[in-house]
């Protein structure tokens, strides 16, 4: 029977979850760069 080979594993986990987090990074940064033209123009309004 073959030796499970735990850092395969482990290096595979932790590409999965670099690759998430990317994943949520970008679609945050999409988000953000929508909502500051509406956020600056309520912003202007209130001065």
């Amino acid at each position: 029977m073959a030796k499970t080979n735990y850092a395969f594993e482990k290096r595979q986990k932790e590409i999965a979850k670099k690759k998430k987090k990317e994943e949520k990074r970008l679609q945050k940064a999409a988000a953000a760069e929508n909502q500051p033209s509406d956020d600056t123009a309520t912003t202007t309004d209130d001065t």
